[in-house]
């Protein structure tokens, strides 16, 4: 499965929208400009809320939490020392966990489980919004998928506003 991330231009809070390889608009990412720390929102093509992303306020590290109702969510946060390399962990309840490695100061990674590519996402810049390409394979949560490349995309975010 592919999909294709977009930023919106004149977005407030971080809206953005996420379509199929065939341009269809399968989710909204609702960012939440008034909040106690950043949440975002994923809407399906009805509007329901299908995703809730939290930032948790307190934490050693960025860490976010994603509520996926009626399902089981995940913890998405960032290793407190890693001076030369990114590492990120998506915990999920149980077994299972996803790792997420590669070029992230680049936006070039992928996601595995157990030692298995499960997802690759790739970010360009086109005109003037951010793209994101997600290529996910079948039997994956592409929803949980999703939220934590949007989570990573975050994370990063955090981290060039810190150094700057």
């Amino acid at each position: 499965m592919r999909f294709i991330l977009r930023d919106k231009l004149f977005g407030i809070g971080g809206d953005l929208t996420i379509q199929d390889d065939r341009g269809r608009q399968v989710y909204f990412v609702d960012g939440k400009l008034i909040s106690i720390g950043r949440r975002l929102e994923f809407r399906d093509s009805a509007g329901d809320v299908a995703a809730v992303i939290q930032k948790r306020l307190i934490a050693l590290c960025s860490t976010y939490e994603i509520d996926l109702p009626g399902r089981r969510g995940a913890t998405i946060s960032k290793a407190l020392f890693s001076p030369f390399v990114d590492r990120l962990k998506i915990d999920v309840p149980g077994p299972g966990d996803l790792d997420v490695h590669g070029d992230l100061f680049h936006h070039e990674y992928a996601i595995d489980r157990r030692g298995r590519e499960v997802a690759r996402v790739s970010k360009a810049w086109v005109s003037l919004v951010d793209s994101y390409g997600v290529e996910i394979d079948e039997g994956e949560d592409a929803l949980l998928i999703l939220c934590g490349a949007v989570v990573i995309d975050a994370i990063l975010d955090e981290d060039r506003d810190n150094r700057n």
